[in-house]
């Protein structure tokens, strides 16, 4: 019904929390995880985001008990080929990546064939991953949205059965903190808010550093021109 709809409310708590969310570092979190119900409430959450054209451009993978053990031998296979001098530790920490948290859940966008451009149905997906993140947190879980290495490796997405248009937007890290995080550095928004859109200078480059971003999706994540 329309009337159970929320698109105008005041909502103290939630500002509070988009204000002062953080990201829980794997290290620091623990279980339980989250119930069946709660699982399913993170998942709803993550399917109810803008969407242009109403395409779902996502689809989503859990890792929960087993799973992340399994996964975790796909992920030292992989980073063995990546690395064939790899040491038995560094493999060993690639095997239990997974299972740092009690659930890992992925988020896999996939543009779907349509009139819709396909950046806005990779945006859709990002938005994904934060919907789960909050949704977590409102149910008292840490979270932490990551890709890394093993989002964009072959061998990975091969054990995965991703096809061309599917790509990693993120794996999602969920469990109860065991501590809480430090803050972490926040942007000085005079440096990213322009009120003269004739004179819009304020873009945030100084916040660049060294590096080139992965190839995805053909854009250059440094720049997105494509290949």
């Amino acid at each position: 019904m329309t009337d159970d709809l929320i698109y105008a409310r005041k909502n103290p708590d939630l500002i509070d929390t988009l204000l002062k969310r953080r990201s829980v570092p794997m290290r620091l979190m623990g279980d339980p995880g989250p119930s069946p119900t709660d699982l399913e409430t993170i998942l709803r959450a993550g399917a109810r985001v803008p969407d242009h054209g109403k395409l779902f451009p996502w689809w989503f993978i859990t890792f929960q008990d087993q799973a992340r053990e399994d996964f975790g031998d796909v992920l030292a296979d992989a980073w063995a080929k990546r690395e064939p001098r790899v040491t038995h530790e560094k493999l060993e920490d690639e095997r239990k990546r997974f299972t740092r948290v009690p659930l890992v859940i992925a988020v896999i966008s996939r543009p779907r064939t349509s009139t819709i451009p396909v950046w806005e149905q990779i945006l859709s997906s990002g938005a994904a991953c934060q919907n789960m993140c909050l949704a977590a947190n409102a149910l008292g879980y840490g979270a932490n949205w990551v890709t890394e290495w093993y989002a964009f490796d072959d061998n990975v997405r091969a054990a995965l059965k991703l096809e061309a248009q599917d790509h990693v937007a993120g794996f999602i890290y969920i469990g109860t903190p065991l501590t809480g995080p430090e803050e972490r550095p926040r942007p000085d928004l005079s440096k990213l808010v322009n009120n003269d859109w004739q004179n819009a200078s304020a873009r945030g480059d100084e916040y660049a550093k060294n590096g080139l971003g992965y190839a995805v999706n053909g854009f250059s994540l440094a720049g997105f021109k494509p290949e």
